[in-house]
């Protein structure tokens, strides 16, 4: 980013100041244009031959999206199937995709029916710019088929490429978008059917299995242009601003009101899986609901290692506190989830571990 917008002191101190600040060590990205010497020293799709940062139309943008979406997509379901011992591709019965990144039709959804080998009837759904909030739309969805036909099994993909859409401009809200975000495909497995209460043989990595007992949604009474995601004719233009933070802080314990109104409270929850949007609202969600360390441990750690993946990041802090190989919730503890998004919606899970 320095060498493409910055020269001046007053840019130069301001991407010092941001990406010092952002509590993120590593990135990914489908693109080898932010690698320090692409292959080859070539051009690649937003730098010419000579280094030079060219800004694609949104439909070059979008032809990148369609390129390698969908194998994210597919490496990220097969990963989930595997991790949900038990459980076959032919058994999934619905199909749910979730980005805010990119469009495509025929989509993701029929590349993944096709190339894992899922059923015939298989229903299809797709959830589309609803932005870093949207596994939790997609977990309803998953629940309500659920509860509608309990041999229902619900595989949901989430696959953002946000570095598709990088402006190289200087202002602040740009600066700090494109300090954080990120590409990174997840899936998750939905069904009521019990799962198994050991790993199988072999399945040594497999995800401990969380019961999903409540979700809530709110929209803030203030944010409502802080953060937003629009079309533009040289990709999508993402404002998050440095206000958000703030307005987190003030409003998140109401928003998260209705997810505790069964008898169970905030401080009854030791493990909280918070959307890691920024560094600055892993901090101001701890602020407001008094929260410890460790609590946001698995938010942080997601945060340093990979940044900001929009809807497909909350299903990475869940993977981190799941995983067997490491400490986290034993059977009867509960996890609050929590993403926030344009609007400004916070949306929320209270899980409990298996």
């Amino acid at each position: 980013m320095g060498r493409w917008i910055g020269g001046d002191r007053r840019t130069d101190r301001l991407l010092d100041r941001v990406y010092a600040a952002s509590a993120i060590d590593g990135r990914h990205s489908v693109l080898p244009d932010f690698l320090p010497d692409p292959p080859g020293g070539a051009a690649t799709p937003f730098v010419d031959g000579d280094g030079r940062f060219r800004s694609p139309t949104t439909g070059e943008r979008n032809a990148l999206y369609a390129a390698h979406a969908p194998g994210l997509a597919e490496r990220a379901a097969r990963a989930a199937l595997a991790a949900a011992d038990g459980f076959a591709p032919a058994d999934v019965t619905h199909l749910v995709t979730v980005s805010c990144t990119g469009f495509m039709t025929p989509g993701t959804d029929l590349h993944l029916a096709g190339s894992l080998g899922l059923r015939p009837r298989l229903e299809r759904y797709h959830l589309g710019f609803m932005g870093c909030f949207a596994a939790f739309p997609a977990l309803r969805m998953a629940r309500a088929f659920c509860a509608a036909d309990p041999a229902a099994v619900v595989l949901i993909v989430a696959v953002e490429l946000c570095t598709l859409h990088l402006q190289p401009a200087a202002d602040l809200d740009a600066v700090l978008s494109a300090a954080v975000f990120a590409d990174g495909a997840a899936a998750a497995l939905v069904s009521a059917r019990a799962p198994r209460t050991s790993p199988a043989d072999g399945a040594a990595t497999a995800q401990r299995p969380l019961a999903l007992e409540r979700s809530a949604t709110a929209v803030t009474r203030d944010g409502a242009a802080d953060m937003a995601w629009t079309i533009g004719d040289h990709g999508f233009d993402m404002t998050l601003t440095a206000y958000v933070p703030r307005v987190i802080a003030a409003e998140t314990a109401d928003a998260l009101a209705p997810l505790f109104e069964g008898g169970v409270g905030p401080s009854d929850v030791r493990w909280w899986a918070v959307h890691p949007g920024g560094r600055a609202i892993v901090d101001k969600v701890v602020e407001a609901m008094g929260l410890d360390e460790d609590a946001v441990a698995a938010s942080r750690a997601v945060l340093r290692r990979a940044g900001n993946m929009s809807s497909a990041t909350v299903l990475f802090v869940l993977e981190e506190l799941m995983d067997r190989r490491h400490p986290g919730p034993v059977p009867g503890e509960r996890v609050a989830a929590l993403a926030f998004g344009p609007g400004l919606t916070v949306d929320s899970a209270l899980l409990r571990a298996l």
